[in-house]
């Protein structure tokens, strides 16, 4: 890949867990990021070690306290929009505002984008194809999404903010990246954002009940997130005419039986397994088809799934002794 010019960057959301790790490639690349964050989910923690001035690092990091449903002004040369609650625990507590996020984030993130002429990456996602009838979903896929359920805040505010993206490019020759990014693992994961990674390995390291909705045969792909990352500055870095939408995922499927019975193995947990009814429009299959991005970005996620969390788990692990769960 080709950092030879250095930029000033932007990534909203970046005190989360895509978009800690998002900054801290963008540094190490050379670049200057301003990290944006209302904290709502992300925390400093997850960018405490690039706020350390005396850490050896490439490019300037500057930190931002900012709601995205509010215009910004500042002068970057490239725009990560990456803000958003991504867990159902998070985008459903105030389904509204996740809404607004989505849509008036977008929104104004656009207009600055238009106002500096600066190429803009817009973090989409897999829940965009809803519950899908089509198996893995490909980007031509237009979903089975419930436009009036208890996830349709999150789901239907992305899918209008890949609709704000395509006619900013259309109306006004916006340079664009969408992204639709599966189910991701790894370090700074919230460690209570309900997601079935986080959920099982901190139930595991706890001796806890594991839980598991339904009958535990719905399937998920999971990816974890240095391989996630590198798709992302991969579709950054192409020219203008590769817009996406992008899968980004691992297609690699497993159930959440399986991904329970893995992660007890690897932490040597005595935990036992409980069923709970699967909540509204929970999807039951979701396998990203990436041949898009194998042609057009050269990319494949490359961590084995045991080799993943082997990393999450003493990430959390470590969480754990400092009393920080």
């Amino acid at each position: 890949m080709n950092y030879a010019i250095r930029k000033r960057i932007l990534v909203t959301g970046g005190a989360g867990f895509l978009g800690s790790h998002l900054c801290e490639r963008l540094l190490a690349a050379g670049h200057d990021v301003i990290c944006l964050d209302n904290f709502f989910t992300g925390t400093k923690d997850n960018i405490a070690h690039l706020l350390d001035a005396s850490r050896p690092q490439a490019g300037f990091f500057e930190l931002m306290r900012h709601d995205v449903t509010f215009p910004l002004y500042v002068e970057v040369d490239e725009i990560y929009n990456l803000a958003c609650p991504a867990s159902p625990v998070h985008y459903q507590y105030d389904p509204v505002q996740t809404t607004k996020t989505s849509v008036h984030g977008a929104i104004n993130m656009l207009g600055l984008a238009k106002r500096l002429k600066a190429r803009i990456f817009q973090a989409s996602t897999s829940e965009v194809y809803g519950d899908p009838a089509i198996h893995p979903q490909p980007e031509h896929y237009w979903g089975n999404v419930n436009p009036t359920g208890p996830r349709s805040c999150y789901d239907e505010g992305k899918r209008c903010a890949e609709t704000l993206f395509f006619d900013y490019r259309r109306q006004h020759g916006l340079d664009i990246k969408v992204a639709r990014i599966f189910n991701t693992y790894g370090s700074r994961m919230h460690p209570n954002d309900g997601r079935v990674v986080s959920n099982f390995i901190v139930q595991a390291l706890q001796n806890r009940p594991l839980t598991l909705y339904g009958d535990g045969r719905q399937t998920r792909s999971f990816c974890y997130v240095d391989d996630l990352i590198d798709g992302i500055v991969r579709l950054m870095e192409r020219p203008d005419g590769v817009t996406g939408p992008v899968n980004l995922g691992n297609p690699d499927e497993f159930s959440m039986l399986e991904l329970a019975q893995a992660i007890l193995e690897l932490t040597g947990s005595r935990s036992p397994l409980v069923y709970q009814p699967l909540p509204q429009d929970d999807p039951r299959q979701r396998q990203p088809d990436i041949t898009l991005a194998r042609k057009e970005l050269g990319w494949e996620p490359k961590t084995p799934l045991h080799e993943g969390l082997r990393s999450t788990i003493a990430y959390f692990d470590a969480l754990l002794a400092k009393g920080r769960m």
